[in-house]
């Protein structure tokens, strides 16, 4: 917040000397942070940014060209120098993509908020921000005030106090977690349904890197991970191509309603996600410890699972007029009922009891090297539902997980492993038994229910070869989608 410094709140400059924040306001780059003599000297061993001459090829086989030739077309219809950032909740330039329709950017020059956790990972965020990072975002015209989370749900009450307006895009570098306080922050702020709108963007410097591995898949970039995702991430960010992303909508017996990015797991996968919190020095490397470690105990989980699949949505929907009194904040949940009553009659209600995991997935990527939904391009509404039922050995489990890393598990042929692409769904665990990971934050285990709120806001990235609308509006309801196969087991 660069005009309401806190208390002992300094800016650091490019040669790293302090100042009152006040000072910075108008810098490049200016560090919005209390005063901390460790973290200056954070980057004194750093590794040399790339050279600026040869920074045209992303870490893929395919060319990147943004920084070019769309540069030249964005400058007709940019922001002026020195202007007011775009009013909140409007895009600054649109073009005309050569498969038709518009594509979304943001002005040149543009403004940025960096919410930079420094502790993610393995701790090495504002080092690789200002080794990899900075260096693009000056060449690119991108302007940026950088502002480190101190402690957990704070870049949450950041963005909640935050004047938006002045920023024309919020960064998130950090790992998932991060990107789900934010996304959560705006969606309780009085003005929600407009501070939803304003573009986010994912720069990977945690743990799994879920969020930012699937959008440097849309790009239709190779799988690639530390560094290089890094790089490839922020360039997406100079390129300035928005693109619109699902929310889904949770609700838990509790009463609390949650908004998440990326995914919901229950079971194997999100013991390993909380359990490997003790290992996150070792990186992604936390992951494959935890599974080890949870593959030696393999648990089972006993509940009930419900989902409305994607092709019952086109003309059946609630009969109780159960979410006319829905009060909480945010987007109707039309296709839910209340938690008290039975899932409508079109819902499907999986038989079997006892699970390993279940997971609902917005996105192609779990983690960096972890391609757990291959099957096609993120639909607008849709989320990807496995459940893997329990019978399944621990060597077949190890192999799923070993062939998700490029994609291949779906062709294991594993007679436990279930999949099917829904709209809603309901999971209530038995005995209060098993964790629940919403966006990798862990949750209390009770009853949820939830629901895919189609385009609901906008990303910097996404797929390229096919241009999102030029304004994502939160529906009532949702259009028929194509009748998926029966389910079976895969």
């Amino acid at each position: 917040m660069p005009e309401r410094a806190a208390p002992g709140a300094w800016s650091v400059d490019m040669a790293g000397r302090p100042s009152p924040q006040g000072a910075a306001r108008d810098s490049a780059s200016a560090v919005s942070t209390p005063l901390d003599p460790a973290a200056e000297g954070n980057d004194a061993d750093a590794p040399k940014a790339q050279d600026p001459g040869r920074e045209g090829e992303p870490h893929s086989r395919q060319r990147f060209a943004c920084l070019g030739s769309t540069d030249k077309e964005l400058k007709a219809g940019a922001t002026a120098e020195g202007s007011a950032p775009t009013e909140l909740g409007t895009l600054g330039v649109e073009l005309m993509d050569p498969a038709g329709g518009f594509q979304s950017l943001l002005p040149r020059p543009c403004r940025v908020l960096v919410l930079l956790n420094p502790r993610g990972g393995k701790g090495k965020a504002l080092k690789l921000f200002r080794s990899y990072v900075q260096p693009l975002l000056a060449q690119a015209d991108v302007s940026f005030t950088l502002m480190l989370t101190e402690r957990r749900n704070h870049a949450r009450e950041l963005v909640q106090a935050e004047e938006l307006g002045r920023w024309d895009a919020l960064v998130v570098m950090s790992g998932d977690g991060v990107m789900h306080e934010v996304v959560n922050g705006l969606m309780e702020r009085p003005d929600w349904e407009t501070a939803i709108r304003k573009p986010l963007c994912s720069l990977p410097a945690g743990s799994g890197n879920a969020l930012a591995a699937s959008l440097n898949h849309y790009a239709g970039y190779e799988q690639v991970t530390n560094e290089d995702l890094l790089t490839n991430c922020t360039r997406l960010l100079c390129c300035r191509r928005l693109a619109p992303m699902n929310l889904l909508s949770l609700q838990m017996a509790s009463g609390l309603r949650v908004f998440s990015v990326l995914s919901l797991a229950w079971g194997f996968i999100a013991d390993v996600d909380i359990e490997s919190e003790k290992f996150r020095r070792l990186g992604e490397m936390r992951f494959t410890l935890g599974t080890i470690l949870r593959l030696a105990a393999l648990r089972t989980y006993q509940g009930r699972l419900a989902y409305l699949p994607v092709g019952q949505v086109a003309s059946k929907m609630p009969t109780s007029g159960a979410l006319d009194g829905q009060d909480l904040q945010g987007p109707v949940d039309t296709h839910l009922v209340p938690l008290e009553e039975p899932v409508p009659s079109h819902w499907t209600v999986v038989p079997e009891q006892d699970f390993v995991l279940v997971l609902a997935l917005l996105h192609s990527h779990l983690g960096s090297e972890m391609f757990a939904a291959p099957m096609g391009h993120r639909e607008a509404g849709t989320m990807h539902l496995f459940y893997v039922r329990a019978g399944v050995s621990r060597a077949m489990l190890l192999r799923l997980f070993l062939a998700m890393e490029k994609g291949r598990h779906m062709e294991c042929n594993c007679p436990y492993l279930v999949y099917v692409p829904v709209v809603a769904f309901r999971l209530e665990p038995r005995d209060g038994k098993g964790m629940f990971a919403v966006d990798g934050e862990l949750m209390a285990s009770e009853t949820v229910q939830g629901q895919v709120h189609p385009n609901y806001f906008w990303m910097v990235g996404g797929h390229v070869e096919s241009p999102p609308s030029p304004e994502p509006q939160p529906p009532l309801s949702q259009k028929p989608q194509q009748t998926p196969p029966p389910e079976e087991p895969l």
